[in-house]
Order: structure tokens, then sequence, then C-alpha cells
């Protein structure tokens, strides 16, 4: 599906006007670019991102070297075209929510399925499994390439009501934000309902949904643990992201700047996962009132923790229902990459 010269133009635009608001330094560097990161907002930007590439790039470089970074949801471009302006080069430096992808190229969303990482353990094995397809099918398909792989901190259940186990979702109306959330929602007996991150506490509060599934600490942040009373502790899924460049782009940045990043990145996108496993943690902490909250506002939820059972009937739901759909949205291709990839590492069939 194309893009039109007009929309390019527009999204180009928007994007080099949200970038020009940023600060300039006082030394012109040797060589400067733009950069579209993730959530504006959230951890992962405001503490690792933005200071990444505004103060550490030029610092590592001895000034040389500079990025510009405007968060991808302030930047004027849609999330679900993020990829293929990547691909033509509108955006030359961009970070993708695989979330985003889920119409046009659903199999980059198979690591992040809901219910298939109930642990940070299980979605780092995950990542690992999938990736080396993922960079060979970006920079094949997509002229793309892959440079880090960051994740949010895990998506768990917040409720107005009291509930003892997932299972006591049936029948509520549950704010989801993507396919996946949606299916294993409604193989609970539940209704999904999309609603956007900055809506949930509004849609909470006027009753159109019973509970909602985001972040432990965005959510916190929204002030959701000041209008649900229990969290269910056990991540339905993360939220990952994909910092990707196009290819003729990258290769036409300076060699040292690209061995510069080839070795930085990585440092980044570990430092970011190990954020998130503690925003997690952090999160909770904060909803439930403990005296571990370092970030955010205390509130009083009562914690719900995750039961054998609930452990089982995520097993089961996933194997019965998740992946059987996602399947059926992706086609035979997807059926074979999963069992070339994620199936053997996670131990479980497409077929």
């Amino acid at each position: 599906m194309g893009v039109s010269v007009g929309l390019r133009m527009l999204w180009a635009a928007a994007l080099a006007a949200a970038l020009c608001a940023a600060p300039a330094h006082a030394a012109a560097p040797e060589y400067a670019f733009r950069v579209v990161g993730g959530l504006a907002g959230v951890n992962q930007y405001t503490q690792w991102e933005e200071p990444f590439w505004t103060r550490e790039l030029p610092r590592m470089s001895g000034g040389r070297f500079k990025a510009e970074i405007v968060p991808f949801d302030r930047a004027g471009v849609p999330a679900e075209d993020m990829l293929r302006l990547l691909q033509l080069g509108v955006v030359p430096f961009g970070t993708v929510l695989l979330s985003s992808l889920t119409a046009q190229y659903p199999e980059y969303t198979a690591p992040d399925l809901a219910g298939l990482n109930p642990d940070m353990a299980s979605a780092r094995a995950s990542v690992q499994a999938f990736r080396p397809f993922l960079e060979k099918n970006l920079r094949q398909q997509h002229g793309v390439q892959l440079l880090a792989l960051y994740v949010y901190p895990a998506q768990v259940v917040f409720c107005k009501k009291a509930l003892a186990s997932l299972a006591d979702l049936a029948g509520r109306r549950v704010r989801v934000s993507s396919a996946g959330q949606a299916d294993f929602v409604e193989a609970l007996g539940a209704k999904p309902v999309h609603t956007p991150f900055a809506q949930i506490v509004a849609h909470v509060e006027s009753g159109s949904v019973d509970c909602a599934i985001t972040g432990t600490l965005s959510g916190n942040g929204l002030g959701l643990h000041q209008v649900t009373s229990h969290l269910h502790s056990m991540p339905l899924s993360w939220g990952m992201a994909m910092f990707v460049a196009n290819q003729s782009a990258w290769d036409a940045l300076p060699a040292d700047l690209r061995t510069l990043l080839g070795r930085e990145l990585p440092k980044l996108e570990a430092v970011i996962w190990d954020q998130s496993e503690s925003d997690t943690s952090r999160g909770i902490a904060c909803n439930t009132g403990q005296a571990a909250c370092s970030q955010g506002r205390k509130g009083a939820m009562v914690l719900v923790p995750a039961t054998p059972r609930d452990e089982r009937l995520r097993q089961d739901i996933f194997a019965a229902s998740v992946l059987p759909r996602w399947l059926q949205r992706c086609g035979q291709r997807c059926a074979e990459v999963w069992d070339q990839t994620l199936g053997p590492a996670r131990r479980v069939s497409a077929y």
C-alpha cells in the first residue's frame, strides 16, 4: 500500500517542525541528524532515549556528532505508518511499536503476543529467539536496519471491583491496546474495549470500562490507582518497540559514527530492558502503597497475585486462542516463521 506524495510531504513537514522545536547547542557539530523516539513522558524516553541522543552522543564523540529527537506520538507521524515512512526514507531513523504493525505486518508482533511472556525472563527469551528473523526480514523486505529493540514495563490488569483471579474478568469490559490483548480478554469471557492510553481514566470513571490493561508505572502516572481498587500481578504483554534506520540513511552516516552507534546502542537497549523490569516492580509498589515506591504516587490498591490456576489459564488461552487467531491474521508463512523461531524456544507449536 503506497503513501501519497502529499501525505509524505505533510508528515515530513510536521516532523521537521517538531524536531526544530528542540533547543540547539551552541557549537555546531560536524554531523547532525534527526531521530524519532518512543512514547513521550515515559521513563524510556525521558531518562534514556532523549539524553542518549542529545547529551551522551555529543559527549562520547567530543562534540562531533549530535542528534535531535522527538517522541513519535508528538511527531505528527501515525504509528501504523512509521515502518512504511522509514522504508521510504521520509523518516530516516525512527521507533516503531510492534503492536502498531498488527494490520499490515502481523508477523512482527509475534514476540509480544498477549499471554506469551508472563515474566521478563520469558520476554527476553522470546526476543532472543525472534531477533535473527526480524533483522533479516526488515533488511530484505523493507530496506531498514534494526539497531535496537526496546521493551516497556509489564502490561497488567487494573479493575474497579474485586477479583481473585483472571477468570473473574468474565463479563467485564476491559480496556485493551492490541489485537492480541483483545483475543486474550475475549477468551476469558470479557469484552475488549480499544481505548487510547490518555483516555483510560476517563473511561474507567464514566463506567464505559470496568478494568484496564496498561503498564504498572504508566497506569500509576495516569492516576489509575485513584479510580481502580484491584491490580492483578501477571503481565499479559509488555509493549515492545524497535529502533530502526533507513538503510540508505544508515549507510550515509560517517563510518566512525556507525561504529560508535553499533557499540553504544546495544548498551542503551540493555539499560532500557533493566529499567522496564524495575519500573514494573516500582509501579506495583506505588499502586499498592508499599515503602518501595520511589517514583510515582502511593495508592492503596489490593494486589492480586497470580495463582497456579492463572498460569494454567494463561497457557491454555495462548495455545487455544491467541496463537491461532494471530495465525489466522498472519497466514501460512507466519506458521512457518513461528515454528522456526519462537515455537521451539517457547515449546508451543503452530500446528
